[in-house]
């Protein structure tokens, strides 16, 4: 129970904010919206306001803002495609942008509650790179590899990015600037690079917290870069991405961990779902923005009959992709 009471709180919330985002600039454009769905498949429940029908969906995997003359030639007025393709484009990145500012708000919540952490130096674990190096509790890290060090985040980048070379940390002790070089060294039980320091905790107000969301958002995009970057270049498997399943999965594992951890689940797949759906591919937002920058661009309109083909044929290819990975998901979590 707890299991399904997660999943449906993240992925109501992802797809809810991210197609409000479409659905309320599309109605402040003056564009006819058609449906407002959450979900996809077949209708579990609707209803109709207005001009425009609301609807449960089956499938918790998407949803979508239909509106009128969105994949075809339309002599409405008020249909998507007679609108400049500035508004278009607004539309169409309002979806992304909610998921970031969902991320943000997410991220804010947790730090108003569980602190902020700060690049001061709380521990210094004896026998590590730092310790050996002279690293002493409350110094204070302000660039790593001549690099500007505003949060604990800024840090963690740069040693995940430099592996085992030496770093250059430059450090303040009681107000005096100090330059000391330190070699990370792979940990296997932790997964990752460390030099062997712990950074503070110090409770946040309402700005601070405002503040440490929109930093956290701002790391979290900068390492779904690095990831496409890898994937650009082949270096991942289909075992470093998950569907569905696997997203159910670890909602249940984060609730296990309470209502904190799960919100910070919540937010990271959300700035995932704003950054994926900017992708350059048909049928997903990012497809748009290079069609609608074109027009606005040339002042050239494509064919809508045109894109609305090369849309479906993408979705097509995502759709099997989904499959694919749900099918790997099951695999690997032992399902059949």
């Amino acid at each position: 129970m707890q299991t399904l009471l997660a999943t449906i709180f993240v992925f109501g919330l992802l797809i809810t904010s991210h197609e409000l985002g479409h659905f309320v600039t599309a109605k402040l454009s003056g564009i006819k919206v058609l449906e407002f769905a959450i979900g996809m498949g077949p209708k579990i429940f609707g209803f109709k306001k207005g001009e425009t029908s609301y609807s449960l969906r089956l499938f918790p995997i998407g949803g979508y803002v239909k509106m009128l003359g969105e994949e075809g030639d339309s002599n409405d007025p008020r249909a998507f495609c007679n609108q400049s393709p500035w508004i278009r484009l607004i539309v169409i990145i309002a979806g992304a942008f909610m998921n970031f500012v969902i991320a943000i708000i997410l991220f804010a919540i947790i730090a108003y509650n569980a602190g902020v952490v700060r690049p001061i130096i709380s521990e210094v674990e004896v026998g590590l790179p730092a310790y050996n190096a002279g690293v002493k509790v409350n110094d204070r890290i302000i660039e790593v590899n001549n690099k500007k060090v505003k949060t604990w985040e800024d840090f963690i980048i740069e040693i995940s990015e430099n592996k085992e070379k030496p770093i250059d940390l430059t450090i303040k002790r009681d107000d005096v600037i100090k330059k000391i070089t330190v070699t990370p060294v792979y940990s296997k039980e932790r997964g990752k690079y460390i030099i062997g320091i712990v950074p503070t905790v110090q409770k946040a107000g309402v700005i601070t917290s405002i503040a440490e969301g929109f930093n956290k958002t701002v790391f979290t995009v900068k390492q779904m870069g690095i990831f496409l970057g890898r994937a650009l270049r082949g270096n991942i498997s289909s075992e470093d991405v998950g569907g569905p399943v696997a997203i159910v999965k670890m909602s249940g594992e984060a609730a296990k961990y309470g209502i904190l951890s799960l919100l910070s689940f919540a937010a990271l797949l959300s700035i995932n779902l704003g950054v994926l759906n900017l992708i350059p591919f048909p049928a997903l937002d990012g497809g748009w923005v290079i069609i609608l920058l074109f027009e606005g661009i040339t002042r050239k309109k494509i064919d809508e009959n045109k894109i609305g083909l090369v849309n479906l044929i993408g979705f097509t290819i995502l759709i099997l992709f989904a499959i694919f990975i749900t099918y790997k998901d099951i695999l690997r979590f032992k399902l059949l």
